[in-house]
């Protein structure tokens, strides 16, 4: 067995490992759940397709634990090449957050990696593989940490994980993107590649697109917990309920005051919960539509005896962009204290097509990282100059939106916020966690040129 560095930190963390185990009351024969990384074929549209996996010896994809258990896992590595797997959404310590060369070092071929730290926050959280272009060939799972709420409700729970395929291998797709087009805009307003810049051949929900959706049998008249996850590489959705309309009662795991909607933006690695009563005798399609495509994917909730019609991938139209609005009218139960920010670090996202080029200068200076001091109440103020959308993301932390375009709001709980074209956000967070922290845009491509850098707490070693 080849012992990584975070199985060497985890391995002599001793009284601290016991402690956490105690918290989550384990601490007699607790064991480790094992995650292996490996390789399976799925079915796209008739067609198979062989695509990474993350799953338990029982073959169950991700992991799902009950609020307060310990997040204790023992990964495997089984590809020929090295990855590590990052917990999006989680609060773990940084040294366990598996980004690659900035948490430590990736887990080689047919290496381990040990994992051991308090299960927070609770709610929909996601895995996926943080080396490389891996995720585009769907090395991402669910990571469900259950509310003891929703345990006790007795609801029946559906996770519908989504994402982006392409038969073109991502290190192709990436290639393309940075060639020179001599029809393409200096700074990339032209029509159209603003919105999609990568072309997928399909999209998945649970594995599957609506060629052969994967269909949930649910009790009729009954209430029905939705946990939605959008898990792919560059794709903004808009979740679809059609004529019914359902409670969103979470976002990025995180609960806000419950919220009646049809329709819910969810931009690339956001998560929506939402709860929908499923009618007697009809089906209840939960579909999500591509943003700037006219294709579509989701779940059908089959109540018993319901027939279920066939529903195309195609649309109609092309689906508009994934939009701020709904931002506005969420209110999180629990908000971060009323107070002023200690720090205020400005964050432009810039980029072009032409060349495929993304960066986010940070004070203005392109390369430099975000800092911060335990203790403070930070806020990142994100001024997206470009023509196109930028789900950025904060590793280690939670945050809450508060100002759109100049508007101070109450806004929701969230680890990751849409940032629209010429627009302006700000977030804020306490800094209660040190370490050197990743610190993006979610999509892959963008990531991948440039759109990256890192939050460092002062003092923190």
């Amino acid at each position: 067995m080849t012992v990584t560095r975070r199985s060497l930190l985890v391995g002599g963390a001793g009284l601290a490992a016991g402690a956490i185990l105690a918290r989550a009351g384990r601490a007699e024969a607790a064991s480790p759940t094992t995650l292996t990384i490996d390789t399976r074929q799925i079915d796209v549209n008739g067609k198979p397709a062989t695509r990474y996996r993350v799953f338990q010896p029982d073959g169950t994809m991700g992991l799902t634990l009950n609020e307060g258990d310990a997040f204790f896992v023992h990964l495997e590595n089984k590809l020929d090449v090295p990855t590590d797997v990052h917990w999006h959404g989680m609060t773990e310590p940084w040294r366990q957050d598996g980004v690659p060369y900035v948490s430590g070092d990736p887990v080689p071929a047919g290496g381990t990696a040990d994992y051991l730290f308090p299960a927070t926050p609770t709610g929909t959280r996601w895995m996926h593989s943080h080396f490389g272009l891996q995720e585009q060939n769907l090395l991402a799972a669910p990571l469900i940490i259950r509310e003891t709420a929703a345990i006790e409700s007795g609801l029946q729970e559906v996770v519908m994980f989504l994402e982006d395929f392409s038969w073109t291998p991502p290190e192709e797709i990436f290639a393309n993107l940075r060639a020179a087009k001599p029809d393409m805009a200096p700074e990339g307003d032209n029509k159209g590649l603003d919105l999609d810049d990568v072309i997928y051949d399909a999209f998945l929900a649970n594995e599957r697109t609506l060629e052969d959706p994967d269909i949930v049998d649910v009790e009729a008249n009954a209430e029905v917990r939705l946990r939605i996850i959008n898990a792919s590489t560059s794709s903004n959705f808009w979740i679809n309920l059609g004529d019914h309309q359902g409670t969103l009662v979470a976002v990025d795991g995180n609960p806000v005051e419950p919220l009646r909607v049809r329709r819910v933006p969810l931009a690339v690695a956001q998560r929506a919960d939402v709860l929908v009563r499923v009618p007697g005798g009809a089906p209840l399609p939960v579909l999500a539509l591509a943003e700037g495509r006219a294709m579509q994917t989701g779940v059908i909730l089959r109540p018993a005896g319901a027939e279920v019609s066939k529903i195309p991938t195609r649309t109609g139209a092309e689906t508009p962009r994934v939009t701020l609005e709904q931002e506005l009218n969420l209110v999180p139960k629990v908000p971060l204290s009323r107070k002023p920010a200690d720090r205020v670090v400005p964050v432009d996202l810039t980029g072009k097509m032409m060349g495929y080029i993304w960066n986010m200068p940070i004070h203005g200076l392109v390369g430099m990282p975000a800092q911060a001091a335990r203790g403070e109440r930070v806020e990142l103020a994100f001024e997206n100059t470009t023509g196109m959308s930028h789900p950025m993301h904060l590793h280690g932390h939670v945050f809450q939106v508060v100002e759109i375009d100049g508007k101070r709001i109450n806004g929701a709980i969230r680890d990751t916020i849409l940032v629209t074209p010429k627009t302006k956000v700000t977030v804020a967070f306490e800094a209660d966690n040190p370490g050197l922290w990743a610190f993006h845009c979610h999509n892959l491509y963008h990531m991948a040129a440039g759109m990256f850098s890192t939050l460092a707490y002062r003092g923190f070693a």
